[in-house]
C-alpha cells in the first residue's frame, strides 16, 4: 500500500511537472493598452451597454433588426456552426471517460483440412468490456480545454455576427431614408423647375424676355428630372439588400420613417475604459478564445511525445451451445502502453508546429486588440466631424434659401437676370442634398460608433440551439 501511494505520488508529480512544462514556451500576448479610449474619457459608463433595442429609439428599424437576426441565412448558419462546436465539445469531455461496450456474437466455424477429420466449432457469448486510457501528461485534458475554446469562440463569432447584422441593417436603413428624402427634394425642386419653364414661356411669348432664358428654364428641368431615375434605381437595390439580410427575397415593401434633418445628436457619447471595450467586443473575445485554443494544441503536442497507458477490462459468458451458457464465465484484463520511441524527429516538429501556430495565433489576438482599438478611434473622430459638418450644413441650407428668396425679389425688379436666379436655386437644392447627406452620415458615424464599440450584439436570449432538419416549430 505505501509503495503504490509513493507511485501515485510520483505519477501526480510528473502529471503536474508536464503541465507545466507543455505550454512554457508559450508567450503572453503583449498589449500595453492606453490608459483611456479617448482623450478626457475615464469613466467605465458607455453607450456599448445599452441594448440595440434601446440604443435605436425608431420602432420601425427595430422590427427590421428583430427579422434580421431571426431569419437571417449567415446568422442561421453561424448558430448551426454553434451548435456543431457544441457536441464537438461534449465529445472532448467524453474522452476522458472510460468506453464501455457490450457485444453480443454468434459465430459457427467449420474445418475440413486436408487429411483431417471435420470439424465443427460454434461459438456465443455475451460480453461487456470497458477500456480506459490513463491521462497521464494531460493528453486529453488539453484536448478538452482546446475543444471549450473552440466552441466558446463559436459563440463569440456567433454573437460577433449579430453585432455586424445590427450595424448593416442600421446602416442600410438610413441610407435608404436619406435616399427617400433625397428623391422628395428633387421631385419638389422639379416642380418648382415645372413653374420656371411656364413663367419663363409666358415671359416669351410677351416679349419680355429673350428665348435664352425660356430655353436655360427647360435645361434646367431636364437636369432635375434626370436625377429621378438614378434615385429610384439606388432605393430599389437598397429595399431589395435589406430584403436578403432579412432573408427575404427582392421586391418586399421596406417599412420606414422620413430622414428628420433638425434632430440633434449629443457632442460627447460615453465610450468607457480600454479592458471594457476587449470585453465588450465579441470579436476580440473569439480571438483570444482562438489563442486559449492554440496553447490547448501545444498541450496536445507536448503530451503526445510520452507514452499512451490503456486499460482494458473484459467480462461476460462464452460457450459452443446456448446450453450452459450462463455457466462459462469469461474474463480478459489487458494493459497497453504504447511510447514512441523511434519518430525521426516527427513529434518534436509537431511540436514545433503547435508552437508557431501559438505565436501565430497570439499574433492575431494582439493585431485584433489593436484593429479594435483603431476602428473605435476612428469612429469617435468620424462621428465628432459629422456632427460638425451636419451643423455647418444646416447654416448653409438656411443661408441658400434666404439667398433664392432675394434673388426672386431681384429679379422681378428686374436688378439681376435670370441667370443669378438659377444660380441661387442650384446652390439651394445642392444645400438641401448635402445637409441630408450630412445628417445621413451623422446617423451612419453613430451606428459605427456604437459597433466599434462593441455594442448590438447584447442577448435576449440564451446561445443559440438550431432546430433539426424537418422539425415543426408550430408544434
Amino acid at each position: 500500500m505505501k509503495r503504490l501511494s509513493i507511485l501515485l505520488c510520483t505519477a501526480s508529480a510528473a502529471l503536474l511537472l508536464a503541465s507545466c512544462s507543455a505550454v512554457k514556451h508559450c508567450k503572453s500576448p503583449e498589449l500595453n493598452l492606453p490608459e483611456t479610449i479617448a482623450e478626457g474619457q475615464i469613466d467605465s459608463t458607455t453607450i456599448a451597454d445599452m441594448e440595440w433595442w434601446r440604443f435605436y429609439g425608431d420602432t420601425t428599424l427595430c422590427t427590421l433588426i428583430r427579422r434580421t437576426l431571426d431569419n437571417n441565412k449567415e446568422i442561421l448558419t453561424a448558430a448551426a456552426n454553434v451548435e456543431r462546436m457544441r457536441q464537438l465539445y461534449r465529445i472532448d469531455k467524453a474522452g476522458r471517460l472510460p468506453n464501455i461496450t457490450a457485444p453480443v456474437y454468434a459465430n459457427r466455424e467449420t474445418n475440413e483440412y486436408y487429411g483431417k477429420p471435420f470439424s465443427n466449432d460454434p461459438e456465443i457469448g455475451v460480453k461487456a468490456s470497458v477500456s480506459w486510457e490513463l491521462d497521464l501528461w494531460g493528453n486529453l485534458r488539453w484536448a478538452k480545454r482546446q475543444g471549450g475554446a473552440e466552441y466558446l469562440a463559436s459563440v463569440e463569432e456567433w454573437r460577433a455576427m449579430r453585432m455586424t447584422l445590427v450595424a448593416e441593417v442600421a446602416t442600410a436603413y438610413f441610407e435608404l431614408v436619406a435616399l427617400d428624402n433625397e428623391l422628395a427634394i428633387v421631385r419638389r425642386t422639379l416642380e418648382t423647375r415645372q413653374e420656371d419653364v411656364r413663367q419663363a414661356k409666358l415671359r416669351f411669348d410677351g416679349g419680355l424676355t429673350a428665348e435664352t432664358v425660356y430655353q436655360q428654364a427647360q435645361v434646367e428641368y431636364a437636369t432635375t428630372a434626370a436625377l429621378i431615375p438614378d434615385l429610384e434605381r439606388k432605393i430599389r437595390i437598397m429595399e431589395n439588400g435589406i430584403a436578403m439580410l432579412m432573408g427575404g427575397y427582392p421586391g418586399e415593401e421596406i417599412p420606414r420613417r422620413r430622414l428628420e434633418l433638425d434632430i440633434t445628436m449629443p457632442d460627447d457619447l460615453p465610450v468607457g475604459l480600454p479592458s471594457g471595450l476587449l470585453q465588450r467586443r465579441p470579436d476580440v473575445r473569439a480571438s483570444e478564445q482562438a489563442l486559449r485554443g492554440a496553447m490547448a494544441g501545444v498541450g496536445m503536442a507536448y503530451a503526445d511525445r510520452f507514452p499512451r497507458l490503456n486499460l482494458t477490462l473484459t467480462g461476460g459468458v462464452e460457450n459452443g451451445h446456448f446450453e450452459h451458457l450462463f455457466e462459462a464465465p469469461f474474463t480478459y484484463m489487458a494493459a497497453s502502453l504504447s511510447a514512441p520511441i523511434f519518430g525521426f524527429g516527427r513529434k518534436q516538429a509537431k511540436y514545433r508546429a503547435a508552437l508557431a501556430a501559438y505565436d501565430q495565433a497570439r499574433f492575431s489576438y494582439e493585431r485584433k486588440v489593436i484593429e479594435a482599438f483603431k476602428e473605435t478611434d476612428d469612429a469617435l473622430v468620424t462621428y465628432r466631424k459629422a456632427r460638425e459638418s451636419a451643423a455647418l450644413k444646416k447654416e448653409l441650407r438656411d443661408a441658400a434659401n434666404k439667398y433664392v428668396e432675394l434673388t426672386n425679389i431681384q429679379y422681378l425688379g428686374k436688378y439681376i437676370g435670370y441667370i443669378d436666379v438659377l444660380d441661387a436655386q442650384r446652390r439651394y437644392f445642392d444645400a438641401q442634398v448635402s445637409l441630408s447627406n450630412a445628417v445621413r452620415d451623422e446617423h451612419l458615424a453613430l451606428v459605427q460608433l456604437y459597433k466599434a464599440l462593441g455594442g448590438g450584439w447584447q442577448l435576449d436570449e440564451e446561445v443559440p440551439r438550431p432546430e433539426r432538419p424537418g422539425k415543426d416549430k408550430n408544434r
